[in-house]
């Protein structure tokens, strides 16, 4: 008789914050991922570590120990590096010993079929039996930049790893979740959690957003996945409407075709499932969708940065006409409006704008335009009660501007958002130089840039579609 499965979201905390962690298979040998998932431990967690192996004294420095039963307290989580057959046997003295989860690591099981399947049902009796926790088998593992954990066997000289920031990231690929990380933290990106899933035979995407939902590190969850296991779909669903209550949920999912879904099956042993079917799961819980990698944390990020926008209406202030056409293309085609100004003001714009200057929407400020006269636009805009979201495009390489705006622009937000409930993004097509000016705004304000019009206004309609998801639900 199988043992039931642990209430939603018990025990996940202890992924990332445990008072010891055991490596169950540490190599002394670099390039394994014994070693690496030690050696990254070892460079980034204050805690206890242990290394287990039967054939080592020490390893990088860390005292070995024969078998996980021999491991000193504290330790209540256990990386698995061990071979597929070997698994369960470990996991079960990991569970005598009262650790309280794992991560397996290892591959070889449900995802291979054949003996896999019968591998990996035994591994969940295992785990059931002590009522421990598991991630995967077969996945990444997981790393959180607050608490040190880099549970990972990513290897530190061949990619990058983001910082600290508002986005929980969860993947069912680990492939795509290290390349992922890579693009991160190349592009600058903060995350809260980095969870990898893999055949997510235990904890799966419902425990995760239970934990994550209620962290106050993580403002906005971006998800791939692949598939939902049969007969999980009802606790994805519920998984997700109860999330998105609290915070915004953004997913990618893959195997919308035939031939996608078949390799969604070969990859992780998921069943892809109809996309429309998942379409309506997403329409029905307010997630946001996205159809690629860059898509997905560009909208996370506005979403953990800025309120959601609570009607359709959006202001373009720009320094540049071209801009301005390319973000009002952008916008309308994702349904928002750029509304004309009233005529009062467009009267106030013109007294405080240069003579060419265009007051109408976009504000085409011009590049001859000072700070001032940017700064100003954007107060009239907002006391005008007539926009619901604040699209900026400053060009910072201008000669008539100073470095100093990004800031001015910065406190110019803090103090708006203190009165009115409005939503600003930016666009700033920029070099090395004037992108560092514009991540300013990012850092001190929480405005969101962007490298082009189209990925400013996808968040914008992000931020639109989460707002009236809240509506709809009477939270907003």
């Amino acid at each position: 008789m199988a043992l039931p499965r642990p209430p939603v979201g018990e025990g996940v905390e202890v992924l990332f914050k445990p008072k010891g962690v055991a490596v169950i298979g540490a190599s002394r040998k670099p390039g394994k991922v014994g070693y690496m998932v030690l050696y990254n431990l070892k460079n980034s967690y204050e805690g206890p570590i242990y290394p287990v192996n039967p054939n080592a004294d020490e390893i990088l420095g860390l005292k070995a120990y024969p078998t996980i039963m021999d491991v000193p307290d504290p330790v209540d989580l256990a990386v698995v590096t061990v071979p597929a057959k070997m698994v369960p046997d470990v996991v079960d003295q990991a569970g005598r010993r009262g650790v309280r989860a794992v991560i397996v690591i290892s591959a070889g099981f449900r995802e291979v079929g054949g003996e896999g399947v019968e591998l990996e049902k035994r591994l969940l009796e295992v785990v059931r039996k002590h009522g421990i926790r598991m991630l995967g088998p077969n996945c990444l593992g997981v790393y959180s930049p607050s608490t040190g954990i880099n549970a990972t066997f990513l290897d530190p000289e061949k990619q990058g790893l983001p910082g600290k920031g508002p986005i929980a990231f969860i993947s069912q690929s680990g492939a795509l979740g290290a390349a992922l990380l890579d693009w991160l933290d190349a592009n600058q990106f903060g995350i809260s959690k980095f969870i990898s899933i893999g055949n997510k035979a235990d904890i799966d995407e419902a425990d995760l957003l239970a934990y994550l939902r209620k962290d106050p590190e993580t403002k906005s969850i971006a998800m791939y996945i692949e598939g939902v296991a049969p007969g999980e779909g009802g606790r994805f669903r519920r998984a997700l409407e109860e999330t998105t209550h609290e915070k915004p949920v953004v997913i990618l999912k893959s195997g919308r075709t035939a031939a996608g879904a078949r390799a969604a099956s070969s990859h992780t042993g998921s069943l892809a499932g109809s996309y429309q079917l998942y379409e309506t799961i997403f329409k029905q819980t307010g997630v946001i969708p996205a159809y690629d990698t860059a898509q997905l944390f560009e909208m996370a990020l506005a979403l953990a940065l800025q309120p959601p926008m609570l009607g359709d209406r959006v202001a373009i202030i720009t320094m540049g006409g071209g801009s301005g056409v390319m973000a009002s293309d952008n916008l309308a085609e994702k349904g928002l409006k750029v509304v004309e100004l009233s005529p009062e003001t467009q009267a106030k714009l013109r007294k405080v704008l240069l003579p060419i200057a265009s007051p109408r929407n976009p504000v085409d400020v011009t590049g001859s335009a000072t700070d001032e006269h940017f700064l100003e636009s954007i107060r009239i805009v907002v006391e005008s009660g007539e926009v619901d979201g604040i699209f900026l495009i400053p060009y910072l390489n201008l000669a008539s501007i100073t470095p100093e705006l990004p800031r001015k622009i910065a406190a110019l937000v803090k103090e708006i958002q203190q009165k009115y409930r409005i939503p600003f993004v930016a666009s700033v097509t920029a070099g090395k130089k004037t992108w560092a000016l514009a991540k300013i705004m990012e850092k001190e304000a929480g405005i969101p840039v962007y490298s082009n019009e189209a990925s400013a206004a996808r968040a914008m309609w992000a931020l639109r579609q989460y707002g009236k998801w809240l509506q709809k639900i009477g939270v907003a």
